[in-house]
């Protein structure tokens, strides 16, 4: 099978290239001396649609495969936010960012792609995740979620992530499907890269569900994660009604983790599963002492209605990790600070860039925090991630160039 994707040069390709779009936050890698530690990006996007056609290949269902091919994907791949989030056009990147390759790969073109962003960041290592199939939970045919996420696993952990070790993922999992969603588990575990799994949350079937208990054992048993990747939905009824994608992405993006985080905490998944660690994407961290204090407030008045709690929901959560981005409240450090300490930052907070959307944050959004020590910025950076996902310790080729050049100096 022909893994690699044919290239139509761009004669913008110069103008858009990563390297140049990202060479402030290049010179802030080097100014920071990011060579002195490892980041781990665990949030970062992957989009699909290029290898489409090579994808489409690996569906298993023969019906379900040639609609996808016929239709290519766009009437069985539900996206609940369109195009939205590609600032309609006012970020010209996007429409670029297809026909870039690294020079000199001749490995898949995703790999050069995503090293070269890599490199300008300063990140080691990162956790890649696809971007339009992140609403396939909304798909009414069971099927299509299951057959296309297999699909995509497939193609994901053959070409790009056994080519390439500083590339890892948490692989995706078809939640409509238990039975699917725990033979991915058992199918995928293991391979070069796979992490730990996902889920996305823009879903409407309940994640505490007695259906899920064999699967949320079967990834504590392997010691893997399991992650909740947030996004919205705007033909929620409750979301339905805001009239701006900028008041849909803000509350769409927390409200998604906010009702699954409670529904799994108050019936006491954690309790039940207490080696499965959970991780929380891209709803950014100001919801999560709002949640601490209101699931706290009414446990106390009625745990009868959660038996199986023997702690407080905060305590359940002070536990579990959390992605860093999007960074809220920057402008008021008093607040940021006192989250960091709610949620245990320095051991379950994790950085997350969310390349190569428009709310992305740099390495140096932690970095440069006046209140959090130095080990604590490696720990936020890098460690933390390191740890939960059981990484070997890598720096990226450029950095290591850089630390030879300063001990050489030295």
């Amino acid at each position: 099978m022909n893994v690699m994707t044919p290239i139509v040069r761009d004669p913008n390709a110069e103008k858009f290239d990563t390297k140049r779009l990202l060479e402030h936050a290049e010179q802030q890698a080097v100014d920071r001396r990011y060579e002195d530690f490892m980041i781990v990006d665990v949030d970062s996007h992957h989009y699909e649609t290029g290898s489409y056609k090579t994808i489409f290949q690996y569906i298993e269902d023969p019906v379900i495969r040639d609609q996808f091919v016929h239709t290519k994907g766009q009437t069985l791949m539900l996206r609940s936010t369109g195009g939205f989030q590609e600032m309609a056009g006012r970020i010209t990147r996007y429409e670029h960012r297809g026909t870039e390759q690294a020079p000199g790969e001749t490995r898949h073109r995703d790999i050069g792609v995503t090293l070269k962003w890599m490199d300008a960041l300063g990140v080691d290592v990162a956790c890649l995740f696809p971007t339009p199939m992140l609403g396939l939970g909304l798909n009414p045919i069971i099927e299509v979620e299951a057959q296309y996420a297999r699909a995509y696993n497939r193609w994901l952990t053959e070409h790009i992530l056994a080519e390439e070790k500083r590339i890892v993922s948490m692989l995706y999992l078809p939640m409509n499907d238990p039975v699917a969603a725990l033979k991915m588990v058992e199918d995928f575990s293991g391979r070069q890269g796979v992490v730990g799994f996902l889920v996305t949350t823009v879903r409407y079937k309940p994640l505490h569900d007695n259906a899920y208990m064999k699967l949320y054992r079967a990834l504590e048993e392997r010691g893997l994660p399991l992650a909740f990747h947030a996004a919205t939905n705007w033909g929620d009824q409750s979301m339905h009604i805001t009239n701006r994608f900028i008041a849909s992405h803000a509350l769409g993006f927390t409200w998604f983790n906010i009702v699954h985080m409670t529904n799994w905490v108050v019936n006491g998944i954690p309790e039940r599963f207490p080696g499965l660690k959970s991780v929380w994407i891209e709803s950014g961290l100001a919801w999560v002492p709002f949640l601490m204090q209101r699931l706290d407030n009414e446990y106390m008045m009625r745990s009868s209605e959660a038996p199986s709690l023997k702690r407080k929901p905060s305590d359940y959560m002070r536990e579990m990790f959390y992605t860093s981005q999007p960074m809220e409240m920057i402008g008021n450090r008093t607040m940021l600070e006192e989250t960091f300490k709610m949620v245990n930052a320095e051991t379950q907070l994790v950085y997350a860039s969310d390349y190569p959307h428009w709310d992305m944050d740099l390495p140096s959004t932690i970095y440069d925090l006046p209140f959090l020590s130095l080990q604590a910025k490696k720990n936020i950076l890098g460690e933390n991630a390191r740890k939960l996902f059981k990484l070997d310790t890598i720096l990226s080729p450029e950095k290591k160039a850089r630390l030879k050049e300063r001990v050489a100096a030295a």
